[in-house]
């Protein structure tokens, strides 16, 4: 079995961005790794370069800043990385910038890419999703946010990235058939320091609007309010190895009330038929066989 990994990235310095992290906790279970590094203004190139240059494969992109609708550039980039794997691979093991696995799912992950690698079925492997909310010891847990996510996928070509880079579909717009996995991605995407976050919203908010709908989105204020959240709890477990010493950097103090419930009416009710009636009204953009 051949495993690439593949990212794309730009501004990871800049918008602070755990993109060494994220390669560094796959890359154990990959064969080799491509990275589209997009044209960044700090030293992305730089920091990517030094991870690993025997496994690690560059491909230098320019984004396209006129593709706007739906963060579309984002699926671009992606797919800018995935046709750059070369034919030997088997599976593909996608990860996201601000996305880590935990070592300890290494080997329930290798050993499901085993299982299904010969069924030519299963186009992907479907993870579940831990999503760090303010600092690193809260999880964002309403409906709103997304609990699963394709992130291990056939090396067939006629699959590509979907919208924004949120998931993944092939031939004429297909979802595709996947095996849902016991493995965790965890996404720190919403822990920064709130300075940068708002630089971080400010920037990505470009990706999908116009200039008009952005001043309107985001606030002028210097730091993001992290206050405005609806529904966290504590995180008691531990933290993938490859990020202590980004949680040992944390400068900044986010404090929850996680009896404080801010939910809508009506995500209070798609969450009471899911825990009581087992009916899920969660987006999907996949088919699990």
């Amino acid at each position: 079995m051949y495993v690439t990994g593949f990212t794309f990235i730009r501004n990871a310095v800049k918008y602070d961005y755990p993109i060494v992290e994220a390669i560094t906790s796959i890359l154990p279970l990959c064969d080799d790794f491509v990275v589209a590094v997009g044209n960044s203004d700090d030293e992305t190139l730089s920091l990517i370069q030094q991870i690993d240059p025997v496994k690690i494969k560059i491909v230098e992109t320019v984004w396209d800043e006129n593709l706007r609708e739906g963060g579309r550039v984002l699926a671009v980039e992606t797919d800018k990385a995935f046709q750059s794997i070369e034919d030997k691979a088997d599976w593909c093991f996608y990860i996201q910038g601000d996305e880590v696995v935990h070592e300890k799912y290494h080997l329930t992950i290798k050993a499901e890419m085993i299982r299904w690698k010969d069924d030519a079925k299963i186009d992907g492997l479907l993870f579940h999703y831990k999503h760090f909310y303010g600092s690193y010891d809260y999880v964002a847990i309403s409906s709103s946010w997304y609990k699963n996510e394709i992130r291990i996928i056939r090396n067939n070509k006629r699959i590509f990235s979907y919208r924004d880079a949120q998931g993944f579909r092939k031939d004429n717009n297909k979802m595709l058939n996947v095996k849902e996995i016991e493995a965790y991605i965890y996404h720190y995407g919403w822990v920064k320091p709130p300075r940068n976050m708002q630089l971080k919203q400010r920037y990505f908010q470009k990706l999908w609007h116009s200039d008009v709908e952005v001043r309107a989105r985001v606030t002028d204020r210097e730091e993001f309010d992290y206050t405005s959240i609806d529904q966290l709890t504590l995180f008691d477990e531990t933290h993938p190895e490859v990020m202590k010493l980004r949680i040992m950097r944390l400068n900044w103090i986010f404090k929850h009330d996680i009896t404080r419930n801010r939910v809508s009416v009506k995500e209070w009710i798609k969450g009471f038929l899911k825990k009581y009636l087992g009916l899920d009204f969660s987006y999907k953009n996949y088919r699990i066989i």
